[in-house]
């Protein structure tokens, strides 16, 4: 009985205050309007409820409902600014103006936030343009890098050819030319590094010119440069000859007496500051390397000792560390053939090819499963898709470099890609086979998603 009779005072007592919540909601719309009235009514729902849970014990998992369903009303529900009364109840209540919303978090008297700008909505770029804009950032080297390095080039061209000709004066170069790719503008990404030519010249009517497949070596290559006129001209009547093995002019034992040369004798740090730079002999590869530094950039400068090529052409033939039967052989270059090329189909209807192939360099230098990618490999790729009747203008560069890895896939697969000028000559003869697969697993998924190689 007197629990009953606590719960009949308990709802008497709410009654009362649920009346005295509706008079005042009642009267608040007349004065505070609708806004300001919907705000205190949630605060005297607010004050109810605390009341009620003081007089009432419930059970914890309704508190806890009821809790973070308050707290998303309360959320939900825009504060608004209450509207001053009117001089009369008798005139009409103005409609509020509307105000731009602000963020949640606390707000300061002395300072506004400035209204924040919707950012725009992001642009969809194709594929090619995606494909310009890595060109730009990645592939296109600075004109005051490339100014430096040919004058530093120069400058050690000119100082190496006086140590060549005080160190050996028996011994006939010709002039030291700075060439290579980058003279040639297919570099791609940074300034690596810089061909210094070194051609020998030889007696005409001494020496003979033999492909590396009539040889030993079997290798197509190389070449042999064969002393002749023996009968005429024995041995000790050129300087060369001090070179020679087996009847036959050695490039190891050329590169050999050069190395330690260029290691040991030649003042670099002399010349360095001379020039405002550091210069640095590689003495751990056999080829002839020099590593220069710069406060701007850094760069290597190959010294490449060469012999003019078996035809008329500009192909080259390099002192190079061959290995095993072919260590005495010269490495045929066929970078200047190459190049030459290009850029006559080039200029013949404007194309993109040597564009191709800076992008194509490009995103195999910035790739380490693509790293065994060398500019060789990718210009023959050009070139092959160079014997094909296709549209080589810039709005095509996509659709091109997508063709270019399809290609390229099509090579690793077969593990066979024959060079454009000596079709005998693989040029992934010398890449292993799980070096292919890797190669082939990421340009394949490339080619799903080629803006992933970018």
């Amino acid at each position: 009985m007197a629990e009953f009779s606590q719960k009949r005072g308990k709802q008497r007592g709410g009654e009362g205050l649920g009346s005295a919540v509706d008079f005042l909601l009642a009267n608040a719309r007349l004065v505070l309007g609708v806004g300001g009235a919907a705000v205190l009514g949630i605060a005297t729902l607010a004050v109810k409820r605390l009341i009620d849970r003081a007089t009432s014990p419930r059970d914890e998992d309704d508190t806890k409902g009821d809790s973070w369903k308050e707290l998303s009303l309360l959320k939900a529900t825009p504060l608004q600014q209450p509207q001053p009364p009117p001089v009369a109840l008798s005139e009409p209540v103005s409609p509020m103006a509307p105000k731009p919303s602000t963020p949640e978090g606390p707000t300061h008297t002395h300072s506004q936030m400035p209204p924040q700008l919707s950012s725009p909505a992001p642009l969809c770029l194709t594929f090619q343009e995606k494909l310009l804009a890595f060109e730009n950032n990645h592939v296109v080297i600075p004109e005051a890098h490339v100014a430096l390095v040919k004058q530093l080039a120069g400058d050690i061209a000119l100082e190496l050819q006086a140590y060549l000709k005080s160190k050996f004066p028996e011994l006939s170069f010709g002039a030291l030319v700075p060439g290579g790719p980058l003279y040639d503008g297919l570099q791609a990404g940074a300034v690596e590094h810089v061909h210094l030519l070194a051609p020998l010249v030889l007696e005409p009517g001494l020496w003979s010119l033999v492909p590396g497949v009539d040889t030993v070596a079997r290798d197509p290559r190389c070449w042999a440069v064969r002393r002749t006129q023996l009968e005429f001209h024995p041995r000790g009547r050129s300087p060369w000859d001090r070179f020679l093995v087996g009847g036959y002019l050695s490039s190891r034992v050329l590169l050999e007496l050069l190395h330690k040369a260029l290691a040991a004798s030649v003042n670099w740090p002399a010349i360095g500051s001379l020039l405002g730079c550091l210069i640095r002999p590689n003495v751990a590869s056999e080829e002839l390397l020099l590593e220069v530094q710069h406060e701007c950039l850094e760069f290597t400068v190959a010294v490449l000792v060469a012999v003019p090529g078996a035809n008329s052409d500009d192909r080259l033939l390099l002192a190079w560390p061959l290995e095993g039967l072919a260590g005495n052989l010269w490495l045929q270059d066929l970078y200047p053939v190459e190049a030459a090329l290009l850029r006559a189909l080039d200029e013949q209807d404007l194309g993109t090819r040597r564009r191709l192939l800076l992008l194509l360099c490009g995103v195999c230098r910035g790739h380490p499963s693509l790293a065994r990618l060398g500019r060789s490999h990718l210009t023959q790729v050009v070139l092959r898709l160079c014997e094909e009747e296709i549209n080589w203008t810039e709005e095509a560069l996509g659709e091109r470099f997508l063709q270019a890895l399809e290609l390229l896939v099509g090579s690793l697969e077969q593990a066979n890609l024959p060079c454009h000028f000596n079709p005998s000559v693989n040029l992934l003869g010398s890449l292993q086979e799980e070096e292919i697969d890797n190669i082939g697993y990421v340009l394949y998924s490339g080619l799903q998603s080629p803006e992933g190689l970018l």
